[in-house]
């Protein structure tokens, strides 16, 4: 069982990057007034995504196929955006990969996929209409059909984009989109993370991080996230000295600039706590975390490991109490598959009947998971 904390957690395989455009030209700055005028029933389907229930957009997105109900270009991408999403989601890689395979029949840079190649369904308006999602899931897609080196190049090529997109932004002084751009460099920068610690390249993860980190020439929240995945990695190559120094100041800049916000204050002090926990100082750990418990309740990773750090002091039943409280006080965020796994590996060791009480806990999460739950 393993404490959560580390940087986890959806055309062709070379696309060209867009031309620059001006703001005008961002389909971020959209002249739709609400997001049912952007693509029909648009708002239910986000619904539905938000709560998991990814066989339901299946339906819809086929009887709205069937209906013919999607008259527009950017309607039949956005479409199979969440069809996509949702065949991911439920682990049907080899579905997912024969949708896109029959509903593009172009690289997803390609001007049949801009506004302006269609004038007459969309006078005035330019840029590409693929949404970031699709370009997402077409990157990850190869490295859950065994294509793991494919899905690098196509992330590495989907950074080098997002990051073309932002200095052109930048550049236009759109200051709103250029902010969710740099959430989806980041988003970016997490996949790859994740693909390289995977598979114990912590060098990569380093240079990467530290690139990023080099890069930012005045703080935001955001850093202090990039600046903790730094200290992780620290921790993986066994440099704690280098881990707490970066740690240090991860919780200086918090104190400074982000004053009373919870969630970066619980990152500060789960990092003080992961430095206790790789150092076997448990009781300083669980201190650490049940303050962030105390911030925030739903915080589902100090709620984790708050529960390991009992468990190797050999609290079992304290550990196995976190966990069931977390599940009855905010199961849609602490149905969580590492921490029900744990709690699964402590009933083993606490209880004799501990098939049947597993048994109870997989009636229960059946009824309440979303439909990508491996209940596995």
């Amino acid at each position: 069982m393993d404490p959560v904390d580390s940087p986890e957690t959806l055309t062709t395989a070379d696309p060209q990057p867009l031309s620059p455009t001006t703001t005008a030209d961002d389909p971020l700055t959209s002249q739709f007034s609400t997001i049912n005028d952007l693509c029909p029933e648009l708002s239910s389907l986000h619904d539905l995504a938000s709560r998991g229930s990814y066989r339901s957009i299946l339906d819809k997105v086929s009887r709205a196929r069937k209906l013919s109900l999607l008259p527009l270009p950017h309607h039949h991408l956005t479409y199979l955006t969440y069809n996509a999403l949702a065949l991911t989601k439920l682990r049907r890689y080899a579905d997912t990969q024969a949708e896109l395979d029959s509903t593009l029949l172009h690289h997803l840079d390609s001007p049949q996929y801009t506004f302006q190649f269609y004038p007459h369904l969309y006078p005035g308006r330019t840029g590409s209409f693929v949404p970031f999602a699709l370009r997402w899931i077409h990157a990850i897609l190869p490295e859950k059909l065994g294509q793991r080196g494919e899905t690098l190049d196509r992330l590495y090529t989907l950074l080098d984009f997002v990051t073309t997109k932002l200095k052109d932004l930048n550049a236009s002084l759109s200051v709103v989109s250029a902010e969710l751009w740099r959430k989806r460099e980041v988003f970016v920068i997490n996949s790859i993370l994740s693909q390289h610690l995977s598979h114990k390249e912590f060098g990569v993860c380093l240079d990467l991080i530290e690139r990023m980190v080099s890069r930012s020439r005045e703080f935001e929240g955001r850093d202090v996230v990039l600046l903790s995945k730094l200290g992780y990695v620290k921790l993986q190559l066994g440099d704690l000295e280098g881990a707490k120094g970066t740690f240090d100041e991860v919780e200086g800049l918090v104190k400074e600039k982000m004053g009373e916000e919870v969630e970066f204050r619980n990152l500060a002090s789960r990092n003080k706590a992961l430095v206790y926990l790789v150092g076997k100082d448990y009781l300083s750990a669980v201190r650490e975390y049940e303050e962030c418990i105390e911030r925030d309740g739903s915080d589902v990773v100090a709620v984790n490991n708050k529960a390991i750090c009992l468990m190797y002091l050999r609290e079992l039943s304290g550990s196995i109490s976190v966990l069931e409280s977390a599940l009855e006080r905010v199961p849609t965020v602490a149905l969580n598959e590492t921490l029900v796994v744990n709690l699964c590996s402590m009933y083993e060791l606490a209880y004799i009947n501990h098939s049947d009480i597993k048994r109870t806990l997989s009636n229960w999460i059946a009824r309440v998971a979303p439909d990508d739950f491996d209940t596995s």
